[in-house]
């Protein structure tokens, strides 16, 4: 049986993942779809899942929205971890998705019992609260993971917070 962050007993684990630090909106990228991350996102990145490994986080699925800067995230947390999780890209994951059709899109991922979530704000924030029942949208800083474990796959808003881990404090 694989190793589980301390504290799991079932259901699923979502890791929320905002995209790390990306190029600025600019004349040099019109099409915001295709922002890069920055040299000192993938970096600091790296550094977040450095944490996210010394914490004892095994994911089995990484699930990342289609814009380039969430898709280079992914690719960042797929190669920081052992074993290495699968890698799928979810449309509900870019900006302007409800967080129901995030949740429903997540049964055909039913299988997992932990699955990393890469997208953009508002949007995270909003699943996040979606997930746990909250009013107010959960602020996501560049590179932040919170843990929600949830009972069921899609899950239906009565999950649990478990943490939020700002980046600096997964970096360190």
């Amino acid at each position: 049986m694989k190793r589980r962050e301390a504290g799991r007993t079932r259901g699923c684990t979502l890791y929320l993942v905002r995209h790390a630090i990306a190029a600025e909106r600019s004349d040099e990228w019109p099409d915001d779809s295709k922002r890069p991350l920055t040299h000192k996102g993938r970096a600091r990145m790296r550094e977040v899942v450095r944490g996210l490994v010394a914490l004892g986080v095994e994911i089995d699925v990484v699930v990342t929205s289609p814009l380039v800067r969430a898709e280079q995230t992914a690719q960042i947390v797929v190669a920081g971890l052992t074993p290495k999780p699968i890698l799928a890209t979810l449309d509900a994951l870019a900006p302007g998705h409800s967080p129901a059709a995030v949740a429903k899109a997540l049964e055909a991922h039913s299988g997992a019992s932990a699955i990393a979530l890469v997208g953009h704000e508002p949007g995270m924030g909003e699943l996040a609260a979606w997930l746990i029942g909250a009013h107010t949208a959960i602020p996501f800083k560049k590179g932040g993971v919170a843990r929600i474990d949830v009972a069921t796959l899609p899950p239906h808003g009565s999950g649990q917070l478990v943490w939020v881990g700002t980046p600096r404090m997964l970096r360190r």
